[in-house]
């Protein structure tokens, strides 16, 4: 694997100038820390912790191969071999990585960091927008765990003050697949009227918590909308001809566009909202339609797991691991690797308009409130 990222503030003013040339065609410029903290929900695809703290064994990461390209090699609940695309985009905006999970801080009111003056990441693999998603932290406790940190920050600042900092601080969420399979599990064959009224109810619900986090001083939204799924291993694993599942690229695809329309209107009634949709859809299905562009070979089968493409079976201690790393696009059987995410991260905070929009995060960044 290649070594990991520096601190931002060593890069060159213009990042990797190969992936202008490249199929992202863009150039990013460092993070200047603009933003004074950043606070991430969602799910695994987010997730740098939280869920080791939870009961029982459901979607945790906290074990080998996990985390044997991160620093000292040590397994931290992040579904990756090294970082996952928020530490990439904490990275750009001047933050060593991802902010620590709530779980991790939440005995440790008196710190400055359990305040959440450096940022809080409540994402939980597993979760997803709806309530009935999954059985680990949903987005609707991640928001309510958010208010208790609020509460700490507002006992040490000014109601004014806190106010002031959450304006200027950037909410990035990142969930849906996991509602969408867990759609797909139960109706296999959707037919148009179906697919519309389950969009038409997960957006409604993803509305409902953007106010939320709106009503609780949050004015910058950074979305990460959802990736192809249906091309991920777990699920060319179950199609008998090895290709993607259209079905569950069709949904990721209408939801990504109900969710663009959704945070217009809401920033034209939401009054100082600002927002960017960071396109983890579009990343990915260039990744996967010239990978050899980006440096990746493999875009099917998973670095770590087992069975067929690597996809039937979770990334275990005794599951197959690949040596290159950095030319895979999947780590396992559902989560990108350390070298994907860096391609995201990248394209995402200061990428065209393909990737990032209306704005990218770095100009989401540099919005004044």
């Amino acid at each position: 694997m290649a070594s990991l990222l520096p601190n931002p503030a060593s890069f060159p003013t213009l990042i990797c100038p190969f992936l202008c040339a490249a199929t992202f065609l863009f150039c990013a410029v460092a993070g200047d820390g603009r933003v004074p903290a950043i606070y991430v929900f969602g799910d695994s695809t987010a997730d740098v912790g939280n869920n080791n703290y939870l009961p029982g064994n459901t979607a945790k990461a906290n074990f080998p191969h996990n985390g044997v390209d991160f620093p000292a090699k040590r397994p931290t609940g992040r579904f990756s071999n090294g970082y996952n695309g928020i530490d990439f985009l904490g990275m750009h905006l001047g933050f060593r990585r991802s902010p620590p999970p709530f779980l991790a801080i939440a005995s440790k009111i008196h710190r400055r960091i359990a305040r959440g003056i450096g940022g809080v990441n409540f994402a939980s693999g597993g979760s997803g927008i709806l309530d009935s998603t999954g059985s680990t932290i949903s987005l609707a406790n991640q928001i309510h765990n958010f208010v208790t940190v609020r509460s700490n920050m507002t006992a040490h600042l000014s109601e004014t003050q806190t106010n002031q900092f959450l304006s200027k601080s950037l909410f990035i969420i990142s969930t849906g697949g996991n509602d969408i399979f867990a759609y797909f599990s139960r109706n296999k064959a959707p037919n148009v009227t179906e697919k519309e009224q389950f969009i038409a109810t997960l957006g409604s619900n993803y509305q409902y918590h953007i106010k939320k986090l709106y009503n609780v001083g949050a004015r910058k939204f950074g979305i990460i909308d959802v990736p192809p799924i249906g091309c991920c291993p777990f699920t060319r694993s179950s199609n008998p001809t090895g290709g993607c599942v259209d079905v569950l690229n069709e949904l990721p695809s209408q939801f990504n566009k109900a969710a663009m329309f959704l945070m217009h209107d809401l920033s034209l009634t939401l009054k100082g909202m600002k927002y960017s949709i960071g396109s983890s859809y579009q990343v990915v299905s260039n990744i996967i339609r010239d990978p050899s562009a980006l440096g990746f070979k493999e875009t099917k089968t998973a670095c770590c797991g087992g069975g067929k493409f690597n996809g039937q079976f979770s990334c275990v201690p005794n599951a197959t691991l690949c040596s290159d790393r950095n030319h895979y696009l999947f780590w396992d059987l559902l989560h990108p690797t350390h070298a994907a995410s860096k391609f995201a991260g990248l394209a995402i905070y200061g990428g065209l308009t393909q990737f990032a929009s209306p704005i990218n995060f770095k100009q989401l960044a540099e919005e004044e409130y």
